[in-house]
């Protein structure tokens, strides 16, 4: 039984795949972030070009 504890606690596969799970989530987070900082800025920018086109047109 000591063999198996002993080998369980040196196998560090686990831990290697819960960091590379960590390290994806972070990228996603990060990725998210961007594209809505984006997304918002391009939003504004084309209302501003609406608005734009509309006072040229009146």
């Amino acid at each position: 039984m000591t063999k198996f504890i002993s080998r369980f606690a040196k196998d560090e596969s686990g831990a290697t795949a819960i960091e590379y799970g960590l390290i994806a989530a972070l990228i996603a987070v990060v990725i998210i972030s961007i594209l809505t900082t984006v997304g918002t800025n391009l939003d504004a920018k084309f209302k501003e070009v609406a608005d734009g086109i509309a006072n040229k047109k009146s």
